[in-house]
């Protein structure tokens, strides 16, 4: 998918940030889900490049991270 398109897709969205972000900013990413995926994005760069997974890699990403910081 090319930057357009992923700004086409994402323009339609709900995006939000972690309740762990800050409210001044920082590094964050914003995450909007779809009905077949996950879509991520630098909260920066709003009208930047979209990374786009399915629900199922995104659930293992989070999955996989929340495991981690049990540790």
């Amino acid at each position: 998918m090319n930057n357009a398109e992923s700004s086409t897709v994402a323009s339609g969205l709900a995006w939000f940030k972690s309740s762990y972000s800050g409210t001044e900013g920082g590094d964050c990413v914003e995450v909007a889900t779809g009905t077949t995926s996950v879509h991520v994005r630098d909260s920066k760069a709003i009208a930047g490049p979209v990374l786009t997974v399915s629900r199922e890699a995104w659930a293992g990403f989070v999955g996989s991270a929340s495991s981690e910081r049990d540790v």
